[in-house]
């Protein structure tokens, strides 16, 4: 895959296809285990939990833009329900 900035200064990106899904999918593993790690956390009050975990739900409200690049819909990014269907 060849990305290729706006800004014409700047040089275009190749980068394998494979290693750009390998880096979506660690991408949201890693999201996961933070989302982990805050819930079972013991040095954080539940108010603290609630706001960290909002910033997470953000990150994978921006993410949901590469679903298109799933075929099963349990792989796919979810954010923040807004109730109408996506």
């Amino acid at each position: 895959m060849l990305l290729h900035p706006l800004d014409k200064t700047l040089k275009p990106k190749e980068i394998p296809i494979e290693d750009f899904f390998h880096k979506i999918v660690m991408l949201r593993d890693r999201l996961r285990v933070l989302e982990q790690n805050i819930n079972s956390s013991k040095n954080l009050s539940d108010e603290e939990k609630v706001n960290i975990q909002q910033y997470i739900t953000r990150c994978y409200g921006s993410l949901t833009t590469f679903n298109v690049l799933f075929k099963n819909k349990e792989h796919y990014f979810v954010g923040e329900k807004s109730g109408k269907d996506e």
